[in-house]
């Protein structure tokens, strides 16, 4: 069942009482810069979108310092047509933006916002919208958090691009508001101030189902890598950061594994760059040498258009085991979908609700840290210990995903060529259907029409309620904010067991490779951690529970980390439970 309509809801004619445009907040230029992160990109697609398929009369961009509308128009549509007029003005000319009627910034920050109108033109006199790309820095979720005592209106929203992250931000604010209530000695409206509508990001079919399709390209591509026809080429795009993006080694794990299972040498093309361009290409190196000494890997340049154009048509699946909280939504599985690629990914946050598991490809079962581990590490960020990127780095070392799963599926994908093009097949209906800028577009163009009319008949919010709320939740453990991230979390009663790993160890894991170690101080040491596996070993499994009653308590969250980090590695595996996530576990017989 599928977390996002497959309809083309609002694509028709728009109504009589529809706002006539939309006024876009752009703080610097909306050209793509070099080493794009994944909000640019949406960015740059969502607003060229607007301009090509909204029918708005108007699009209005507010710079803070002057900019040509002819200029911005050629920067985001080139000599495309369109029947939307751009046109720019200052940073806080609320004038221009009452006379298009909502006002949208490609972030999550509108208490600043909020509070400019009321002070200039008043709360009606338009919309808000903002757009949230991440909910895991604790700095965003203080802002997001300041749309409760902010005079943020029902007619404003934030939208959420999947229903896992409006569903964390609906706990987010009833939490917020019940300390707020018990604090000031009133009652806030719970839950939602703003509006938190689920609306998905989008990709140009077209453009993406073309280049899949250009087997000319495919052809001189897969020579220039010298990847033979009857070997398969397993694809990654995206930053190549471990700490904000993914640890690299499960997937190579699960593709070393997937070759041996298909007997057959395996390439796997990773295209990004590195925000690290030193020790990045090393530190990727490394794993690969020890983690996926059969496989074939090509660093490719992400900032390199044309290749990142022609590597859809090269490959043959795409792979994304993502761990870290930073991603909230995924739009390469889209343009790898749109492209006719199955896809193996990791079953997390947005990801569950854009790949239907069986269907476009699997998902493959995570494991998250349980409540309690992460409040350190948090506080650590919070009080400028760590760094943000260390702080989730260090989250993502108590994230697995599933070694055997993953191989599993990418071996019954590599084995079976119609597999592959009946999930590739599939991807691209539901792109087509759910996805395309067209219909993601009129969803935004409804909802603004909708939050208008709420404008107009909507007394605004009323009173808070008052409940106790002892932490702050907009900085809590992140592993009781994004419990619903990972399939499950480590639990007494989650079962595990050793892997035969060609003679690999704790310890020879850890000497290995530096991205192994990384976080070793949130772990039991090294001596521990060997003993628990020797544990497993010896007695094939045990429950959590029984692995921790033999220790001390106060080596309790030590060890549990140390056993995420055991599965993470593929040196253990465990049971998933009945959480009805994936629907279809991934076999070569899928039908």
């Amino acid at each position: 069942m599928s977390d996002f309509a497959s309809d083309a809801e609002g694509l028709g004619a728009r109504p009589s009482s529809s706002i006539r445009g939309c006024a876009i907040l752009l703080p610097g230029s909306p050209r793509l810069p070099n080493n794009p992160f994944g909000k640019d990109i949406a960015n740059f697609e969502l607003y060229r979108a607007l301009l090509l398929h909204s029918g708005l009369e108007e699009l209005c961009f507010l710079t803070p310092v002057p900019l040509e509308a002819d200029a911005l128009r050629q920067s985001l549509i080139g000599a495309q047509n369109s029947p939307t007029k751009t046109t720019s003005t200052g940073f806080f000319n609320t004038g221009a933006v009452e006379r298009c009627g909502v006002l949208f910034r490609g972030k999550a920050d509108l208490a600043d916002l909020a509070w400019q109108r009321g002070q200039t033109r008043g709360e009606r006199a338009y919309s808000l919208v903002g757009l949230i790309h991440t909910i895991a820095p604790p700095a965003i979720r203080q802002y997001i958090g300041q749309c409760a005592i902010a005079p943020v209106e029902p007619w404003d929203a934030l939208i959420c691009t999947s229903p896992v992250v409006r569903d964390n931000l609906v706990q987010m604010f009833e939490a917020w508001n019940d300390y707020l209530g018990a604090r000031l000695g009133g009652s806030v409206k719970p839950p939602r101030a703003p509006m938190l509508p689920v609306v998905p990001l989008g990709v140009d079919y077209q453009k993406f189902a073309a280049a899949g399709d250009d087997r000319l390209v495919r052809a001189e591509l897969r020579q220039r890598l010298r990847v033979p026809d009857d070997e398969a080429l397993i694809l990654w795009v995206g930053r190549l950061d471990p700490f904000e993006k993914t640890f690299p080694q499960a997937m190579f794990q699960a593709i070393e594994e997937a070759g041996r299972r298909v007997n057959q040498r395996v390439h796997f093309a990773m295209v990004g760059w590195f925000p690290d361009p030193k020790a990045g290409p090393r530190l990727y190196e490394e794993a690969a040498r020890l983690h996926a000494p059969s496989v074939a890997v090509h660093m490719l340049d992400g900032n390199n258009r044309k290749l990142v154009e022609a590597i859809w048509s090269a490959a043959d699946v795409f792979l994304s085991l993502v761990d870290n909280i930073q991603e909230t939504f995924g739009i390469t599985l889209l343009e790898a979908m749109a492209s006719g690629l199955p896809v193996v990914a990791s079953d997390w946050d947005g990801y569950r609700a854009t790949v239907e598991h069986g269907l476009q490809g699997f998902l493959i079962p995570t494991l998250g840290g349980p409540p309690g581990l992460g409040y350190a590490m948090s506080l650590h960020h919070v009080f400028g210990v760590e760094s943000y990127q260390r702080y989730v780095g260090a989250l993502a070392q108590c994230t697995a995903v599933n070694v055997a799963r993953a191989a599993e599926a990418l071996a019954a994908l590599i084995g079976q060529p119609e597999l592959r093009r009946k999930m590739g097949q599939a991807g691209r209906k539901r792109v087509q259907s759910t996805f395309d800028w067209p219909i993601v577009v009129g969803k935004l163009t409804g909802l603004f029409d909708e939050l208008a009319e709420i404008r107009r008949r909507s007394a605004g919010f009323g009173s808070p309620s008052a409940r106790v709320r002892k932490r702050d939740p907009l900085k809590d453990d992140p592993f009781l904010s994004f419990a619903a991230f990972a399939t499950e979390p480590l639990a007494d009663a989650i079962v595990l067991r050793a892997r035969a790993c060609a003679g690999a160890t704790p310890a020879s894991l850890f000497q290995g490779a530096a991205l192994n170690r990384f976080g070793a101080q949130w772990r039991a040491n090294l001596q521990e951690t060997e003993s628990v596996y020797a544990l497993l070993r010896q007695e094939g499994e045990l429950a959590v529970g029984q692995i921790l009653s033999r220790f001390p308590i106060s080596r309790r969250a030590p060890l549990q980390a140390s056993l995420l980090w055991l599965c993470k590695l593929g040196l253990l595996d465990w049971d998933v439970r009945g959480s009805g996530r994936p629907k279809r576990q991934a076999s070569a017989t899928v039908s």
